[in-house]
Order: C-alpha cells, then sequence, then structure tokens
C-alpha cells in the first residue's frame, strides 16, 4: 500500500487551443453563437438569399407605391384605351436621347371600329426622373405629388400597356402589389395563432380536449376549400366599403388555413411533452401557456418557418382566386386578382394580352416564397 501512486493535479494555468491546436476556421465555428451558425447556412443557398432580397424589395415597394408608379391610380387616358406597351429606348436615329419612349400613332379601323395604336418614330417623349407628376393621397392621409419617374410633358408612358378605360396596367400592379402582399401576412398572423393555440392545447394536455379539436379539424377539412371561400365571401354584403370587403376577406382565409398546422403542432407536443426538460419545467412551477411557447414551440421552429412560406403564397392565391371569380375583393380596391378579372373574356385576352400582365408578380412572388422557404427551413437546424 505504501507503494501507492500519489494523486497529481497541476494547478498551472493551460491554454485549451494550444492543447488541440484548433484551426482559425474550426476556433470560428466552435465558438460562433446559434444566430451566426444560422446565417451562414441560410448564405449558401443562394436562390433562397436571391429570393430573400426580392422579397424584400416587393414589400418595401408597397411602402412608396404612390411614388413608384408613373400615375395616380384614378388617372385615366380615354384617347389612348387598350394601348399597348411601350418600350424603353436610349438611342434615336444613332443619337444617344436618354430614356425615352416613342408617343401613339392612333387610327381606327372602319370595319370594327377599333382604335389601333402604333407607335410614332417621329414623336420621342423623354422620360422624366425625381419629378412632379398626378397628384396622390400618399396613404390616403398626405396630399404629394412626387414620382421617381414621369412621362414627359403631354407624353404617355405605358410600360405595360393601358386597360379598357386607358389606365396605365403598371401602376395598377404597384398598387395592387400593396393589398395582395399584405393580405398573406394579416392572414398568416391569425391562422398561426389558432392553429399554435389550439394544436398546443391538444398535445399537451390531450384527452377530451385532443378529441374536440381533432373532430373540429376534421370537419373543417372535409369541407372543400373553393366552394366554401365562395360561400363565405359570397356572404359579405355588396353594400360593405372596400376595406371591410378586404378584412372580410383576410379573416376568411385565416380561419381556413390553420388546420394543417394545427395538426403538426399537436404531432409535435405530444412527442415532446414527454421529454425530460418539459418535466423538470413543470416540477419548477413553470405554467402551461410557458412550457408551450418557450420550451416546445421553439423545438420545431424549422417546420413552423416551411410552414408560414407555403401557407402566405397559399393566401395570395386564394384572394386572387376570388377577385378574379368576383367574389373577393372589388373595385375600387385594386390587387392582383381584381386586376385579373378583366382578363376573364378569351377574345379580350387574344386581342389585348398585356392584361395578363398581373399574373407575372403572382408566379414570381409564390416561387420566392418556396424558395426562400427551403433556406430558412435548413438554417432553422444548423446542425443538421
Amino acid at each position: 500500500m505504501s507503494d501507492r501512486i500519489k494523486h497529481y493535479v497541476n494547478k498551472e494555468p493551460f491554454d485549451a487551443k494550444e492543447i488541440e491546436q484548433l484551426t482559425p476556421d474550426q476556433e470560428k465555428l466552435f465558438l460562433a453563437s446559434q444566430k451566426k451558425l444560422m446565417w451562414w447556412k441560410f448564405k449558401r443557398h443562394r436562390l433562397a438569399v436571391i429570393s430573400g432580397i426580392f422579397l424584400a424589395i416587393c414589400y418595401f415597394s408597397i411602402l412608396i407605391s404612390e411614388m413608384i408608379a408613373p400615375y395616380s391610380l384614378e388617372t385615366r387616358n380615354t384617347k389612348f384605351i387598350y394601348a399597348p406597351p411601350q418600350s424603353i429606348n436610349l438611342f434615336h436615329e444613332g443619337e444617344f436621347v436618354g430614356p425615352f419612349v416613342y408617343g401613339y400613332k392612333t387610327t381606327l379601323d372602319m370595319r370594327t371600329l377599333k382604335r389601333i395604336h402604333t407607335p410614332d418614330l417621329e414623336k420621342v417623349q423623354k422620360l422624366r426622373f425625381f419629378c412632379s407628376g398626378d397628384s396622390y393621397k400618399f396613404w390616403g392621409f398626405v396630399e404629394g405629388n412626387f414620382h421617381f419617374v414621369c412621362p414627359a410633358v403631354n407624353g404617355q408612358l405605358f410600360l405595360l400597356g393601358a386597360d379598357r378605360l386607358g389606365r396605365d396596367v403598371f401602376s395598377r400592379i404597384v398598387y395592387g402589389a400593396r393589398i395582395s402582399l399584405t393580405i398573406g401576412l394579416i392572414g398568416i398572423s391569425i391562422s398561426f395563432s389558432i392553429g399554435i393555440i389550439l394544436g398546443g392545447l391538444a398535445g399537451y394536455y390531450g384527452g377530451w380536449i385532443d378529441l374536440v379539436v381533432q373532430r373540429v379539424i376534421e370537419v373543417v377539412q372535409s369541407l372543400p376549400s373553393i366552394p366554401l371561400w365562395l360561400a363565405l365571401a359570397a356572404i359579405m354584403p355588396v353594400t360593405w366599403s372596400p376595406i371591410v370587403i378586404y378584412f372580410g376577406i383576410t379573416i376568411i382565409l385565416g380561419l381556413i388555413d390553420w388546420t394543417g398546422l394545427a395538426r403538426a403542432v399537436r404531432s409535435k407536443l405530444l412527442s415532446l411533452r414527454e421529454e425530460d426538460y418539459v418535466l423538470a419545467a413543470r416540477l419548477l412551477g413553470a405554467k402551461p401557456s410557458r412550457i408551450i411557447g418557450l420550451h416546445l414551440v421553439p423545438g420545431f421552429m424549422s417546420h413552423l418557418i416551411a410552414s408560414a412560406t407555403i401557407t402566405i403564397p397559399t393566401m395570395i392565391l386564394g384572394e386572387t382566386a376570388l377577385s378574379f371569380l368576383g367574389l373577393g375583393l372589388r373595385s375600387p380596391i385594386v390587387s392582383w386578382g381584381v386586376l385579373l378579372n378583366e382578363a376573364q373574356n378569351i377574345n379580350v385576352v387574344a386581342l389585348y394580352p398585356w392584361l395578363m400582365y398581373p399574373v407575372v408578380p403572382v408566379i414570381l412572388i409564390i416561387l420566392a416564397f418556396n424558395f426562400f422557404g427551403d433556406g430558412l427551413r435548413d438554417a432553422a437546424d444548423p446542425y443538421g
């Protein structure tokens, strides 16, 4: 027993970096916070980054729609009904002029009594930038007339053509983005609130609460979505103001799209509620709302992000479909669905195809949300 080796502890300070010999990249990775890891992983998804920038630009544009649009929402050019799109040029007869468009030469077809607008190469209409143009009320409150781009004095600027009343299609698309993009954000806040609350209660408590919530979900999901949208939208009186109809459509879309999220939240909470950290929170006296909100829901945040990026374009499509059928938003409210309502007649589309241009931003926004959601979903799990 006397030959036992004595226990020796070195009390001298040491540097862990010298022992493990970490490279600078490894040290940067090991010491990074979770937010940095999420950001680094998100940046590797190029399509998600591009889509995020595109969405940010689109949502920023709705704040200054009046300045971006060359014309105000009510401006009509009755002499240029169904005028075709004008192209922006820089050179005229070999000389650099700057951004300009050619004016229209209008003739009347005596057989069909149809106005025919063709470019007049003698009318060079130079564009004005950061200029004073049509008057408007900024967000309906502040009078203004500043525009980033304006047509030439006594000229026209129809980048995407004009409609049946001589209104600029591009300006109306810009104004319509304010309604079509915000309806998804407001709708998803309603559906997420309902889905997380009901799904969280069903998954956390189980028993008769779970039974009731599941039956409600099954009833809602058994109803066909399109006829249900049409029925609920048709209930709203025509005499309601446009802003009330807007919020009514938003609430309808939010009340229908919560069932899938509620079931996902329920299934996740059924498995996570048996974890040790949930038991520890209960023993420490945490309330169920705190356990669900701070301990359980963040555990599947990546799924919530993916659901959000799918639900928002679904609601945009829902509003577009209802307005296209004439049962959603109505004039004077302008949304992409309302604009597409004018393209219901195939004969009109065949003669004036530029009336279908409002469908382009709908497609781009939906694709951008899907790519952006893929990147966020992967970034939400940086260790995966």
